[in-house]
Formats: structure tokens, C-alpha cells, sequence
């Protein structure tokens, strides 16, 4: 995928839940600038926040006045970028292969059980993905959550599995589920 397309795609994820966005990125910052404290990702604006964004506009030179406008937002989200391209991260597993291959809508592949099981944690955070069992199989549950992906990311709403819809999954994951283990509460629950 290149750049450029990369980028937009994120932009679209990041707007659909702007606050857990921001407060990602500025977490994300907050390891390489000291100025910023280190936020908890829970989607609220609160004093945390605010008081993050406010560092952030008086060290870029920016007015301080807590609001996250366009130029704010930009400058953010592009030291974030730059950010993420100096840092390293844990090796990437290599799970939907490669372009051109498609999982159509009927159809049985051992590699759709993880993007399944990455919507169904994702099904908690969005109205719109429902819950289905990870068997590898695209029925019409898998479809549908892959065609309100694909809607929500501007894509040809197929239903079909594909590079572009997955690129668009492994995304969403990365922002909204994956966080290092001190952003969020011990899970303390059990299974089933």
C-alpha cells in the first residue's frame, strides 16, 4: 500500500472516534516528548486531555487554547507520523495474504479466523459489528460486518474480504484495542 493512501485511510479511522484518536496519539508522543503526560485512551475530553493538548500547542508554537482545531489536529497527527516511522515496534505477523486474493462471501479460509475474532472485539467499541463465530467461514454475519467496514472506510461495499478491508481492520484494531497493558484496567473477569 503506498503512503499517501495509508495515510488517508488512517485519517478516516481517526475521525470516526476522534477523541480516542487523539488521545492515542498524544500517549504515543508523550514517550518521546516529556512535556506531555501520559493519558489513559478512553475516548473521554477530559482535564488529562485538555491539559495534554494544551502542553502540545505551547511547545509547537500553536495558540494555547485546549481547543483541538484543523491546525492542531494536523500537527499532532503529522508528529505523530513521524513519530511512528523513527520508532520500533513489535514484529508484524503476516495474517491476510497477499494482493489479489479475496474471501468471498460463502466462502472457508483458515486465515479469516483472525480478522473474525479481531471484529468481535471490535463489535464492543462500534454500533454496526455484531458478534459471529470465528470458524474461518464468511457467512452473512462476517459479510455484513465486512460491508460496515468497507462503508465506513469509503470502499466498494462487497462483503468480501480483501487487502483493502483488511488493511482497514488491522488499523482500527491497532488504534482502538491495542494499547500497552498500563492504559487500561487489569482484566480481572473470567471466560465464557
Amino acid at each position: 500500500m503506498n503512503v499517501d493512501l495509508d495515510r488517508e485511510l488512517l485519517e478516516r479511522e481517526m475521525v470516526s472516534n476522534p477523541v480516542m484518536s487523539l488521545q492515542y496519539m498524544l500517549r504515543q508522543l508523550s514517550r518521546t516528548y516529556q512535556f506531555l503526560p501520559e493519558l489513559v485512551v478512553d475516548g473521554v475530553y477530559g482535564e488529562r486531555t485538555l491539559e495534554a493538548v494544551m502542553s502540545f500547542q505551547r511547545e509547537a508554537g500553536l495558540p494555547v487554547t485546549g481547543t483541538v482545531d484543523r491546525a492542531t489536529w494536523e500537527a499532532i497527527r503529522n508528529c505523530w507520523l513521524a513519530q511512528r516511522g523513527r520508532t520500533g515496534y513489535s514484529r508484524a505477523a503476516r495474517i491476510f495474504p497477499s494482493e489479489g486474493v479475496q474471501v468471498q462471501e460463502g466462502q472457508t479460509r483458515e486465515y479469516l479466523i483472525v480478522p473474525q475474532t479481531m471484529f468481535n472485539i471490535l463489535a464492543g467499541k462500534f454500533e454496526g459489528i455484531t458478534r459471529c463465530e470465528a470458524d474461518g467461514c464468511n457467512g452473512p454475519v462476517s459479510a455484513d460486518n465486512i460491508r460496515w467496514l468497507q462503508r465506513a472506510a469509503g470502499l466498494p461495499q462487497t462483503g468480501c474480504m480483501d487487502t483493502a478491508t483488511w488493511d482497514m481492520l488491522s488499523h482500527l484494531y491497532e488504534i482502538f484495542v491495542v494499547q500497552d497493558t498500563d492504559c487500561q484496567p487489569e482484566f480481572t473477569g473470567g471466560w465464557g
